[in-house]
């Protein structure tokens, strides 16, 4: 397993081990320990929430033949449970909508399922990504949700809710999967590198927790990323300033020196300052990224001056002390208008042709607020 990537390595092999989604945990663990499972299922939230995790989870519990009757925990050492979580069981067919999407994938599908297992108790049919699933395919697979055999299990995982037809949905018990928060994401990364023998500063965590975007998957993709770049024979523990150099992040004072050319509305010396910095080799997208972290730690701050943020990682009590002078000689709404402007620069940077141009525009009309 050393050849493995951190998040197929340290998958949750048992519903105690995943973190967040409790509900839909309590749920589906309810279900075995009364005997009353449905033949499908429909997974919805982002990407790296643990769609796909609970589902082979879920396949694993129905199918273990080792768990007791007031047991719902699979017991990872009969036969099929080393089969499901070796990728090789016969029963347990997961499928990519994105890339089989046509009638014809469904109708053979459709067909298969007709076959009892070939060991296992149920055939369990993961559909990944459903919403890409064609109108037809869809409309071929509703048939077989109606009226499935006893032996087969549905589990379709989407990140598009909106995208599915209702009538699939309402054939299905719907589970919202939602984001982890940011305590729940370093959790589990303080599980990994315990297991891993990693030193890594508190802070360095936050760090990879907050660039996830709530995403497990991203997180542990992001410290598998530091890991291997840094290495694990780093003399002293891995740190905040290691991952930022890493994930091409601004630090604190290359924002907090921008920072400064808004409060004096000079939109010459930003023009000026950004060129340079970028010219470095700093990513524009996540220069505005902190920039946007930066402002609303500030107006957090103005708002209630007492209060810490924990989103805003890396920050020192003297950075925010810094951060909350620096915002006493704007207006609130001023740093709010600041807010909205890179914000939407943000979403626009990720299709212009010249990437930091929203970035610039943005500064103009936050220097000309003064002028209208």
């Amino acid at each position: 397993m050393s050849n493995l990537v951190l998040y197929r390595k340290y998958r949750p092999q048992r519903f105690s081990e995943v973190i967040g989604q409790e509900h839909v945990v309590q749920t589906i663990t309810n279900s075995f320990l009364n005997d009353m499972i449905s033949h499908a299922y429909l997974f919805s939230g982002p990407r790296g929430s643990g769609k796909t995790t609970i589902a082979r989870l879920f396949a694993k519990g129905a199918n273990c033949t080792g768990r007791k009757k007031n047991e719902f925990e699979p017991c990872n050492k009969c036969s099929s449970c080393k089969e499901i979580m070796e990728g090789r069981s016969m029963d347990i067919i997961e499928i990519d909508a994105a890339s089989n999407r046509g009638i014809e994938e469904i109708r053979d599908l459709r067909d298969g399922i007709k076959f009892v297992p070939a060991k296992e108790k149920y055939k369990v049919f993961i559909i990944d990504e459903a919403h890409q699933l064609t109108k037809e395919a869809a409309n071929a697979l509703l048939k077989t949700l109606e009226e499935p055999p006893s032996h087969a299990i549905f589990i379709l995982a989407t990140t598009e809710i909106h995208k599915m037809i209702p009538t699939i949905i309402s054939r299905c018990q719907r589970f919202d999967f939602r984001k982890l928060t940011l305590n729940e994401i370093i959790k589990r990364l303080e599980i990994i590198c315990g297991k891993e023998k990693v030193k890594i500063d508190k802070s360095a965590l936050e760090l990879i927790s907050v660039n996830s975007g709530g995403a497990i998957r991203d997180a542990e993709s992001l410290l598998d990323q530091t890991i291997s770049f840094i290495g694990i024979n780093k003399e002293g523990a891995i740190s905040a300033d290691d991952i930022k150099d890493l994930l091409g992040i601004a630090d604190f004072t290359m924002v907090d020196n921008f920072f400064d050319l808004l409060i004096e509305k000079d939109a010459e010396k930003a023009f000026i300052y950004l060129e340079k910095i970028f010219s470095k080799g700093y990513d524009p997208q996540e220069f505005v990224k902190s920039l946007i972290q930066y402002l609303r730690q500030a107006l957090i701050l103005k708002i209630s001056p007492s209060t810490i943020n924990p989103i805003i990682v890396g920050l020192t009590e003297k950075d925010q002390e810094v951060v909350k002078s620096k915002g006493e000689k704007l207006k609130e709404g001023e740093i709010k208008r600041a807010l909205d402007l890179f914000l939407e620069a943000e979403n626009k940077m990720r299709y212009a042709s010249i990437q930091q141009l929203p970035l610039e525009l943005a500064i103009v009309d936050f220097v000309g607020i003064n002028e209208i």
